[in-house]
C-alpha cells in the first residue's frame, strides 16, 4: 500500500491498487447487503476522493510542504502548501463515507509463533 505514496508509482501500479481497494469495498457491500444504486454511488464518490487524496500527496511530495509564490518581482516569499489543509478535509470526508456505508478496516492478523 505504501506505493500509493511514491511519486515513482506507474499508473499499471496505481490502477492495479485501485481496482483491488474498489473491489474490496464492493464485497464489503455484497456482504452488508446493501449494494443498490445510492451504496454503489457513495462507493464511487470513495474512490474519487481516493484519486484526489493520492494526487494531494504527489503535490506535497512534488513541492514540499512549503511553497513560494510571486506576485511581481518585489512581492514574493513562502506560504504553506493548501494541499496540506486539503488532504486532511478530504481524508475526513473518506472517512465519513466508510462510516456511513458502516464499514470496518479489516487488517489481517499474524498467528503468533509458538515457542515450543
Amino acid at each position: 500500500m505504501e506505493d500509493t505514496y511514491k511519486e515513482t508509482t506507474s499508473s499499471n501500479q496505481y490502477s492495479e491498487l485501485r481496482a483491488i481497494i474498489h473491489q474490496g469495498l464492493l464485497d464489503q457491500l455484497k456482504e452488508h447487503e446493501i449494494d443498490g444504486p445510492y451504496f454503489i454511488n457513495l462507493l464511487n464518490d470513495y474512490m474519487a476522493f481516493w484519486d484526489i487524496k493520492n494526487g494531494l500527496i504527489r503535490d506535497i511530495q512534488q513541492r514540499g510542504v512549503m511553497v513560494e509564490w510571486r506576485n511581481s518581482d518585489t512581492q514574493f516569499g513562502h506560504k504553506k502548501n493548501d494541499s496540506i489543509a486539503e488532504l486532511i478535509r478530504v481524508n475526513t470526508q473518506m472517512m465519513r463515507i466508510l462510516q456511513q456505508l458502516n464499514f470496518k478496516v479489516q487488517v489481517p492478523r499474524e498467528e503468533p509463533e509458538d515457542d515450543y
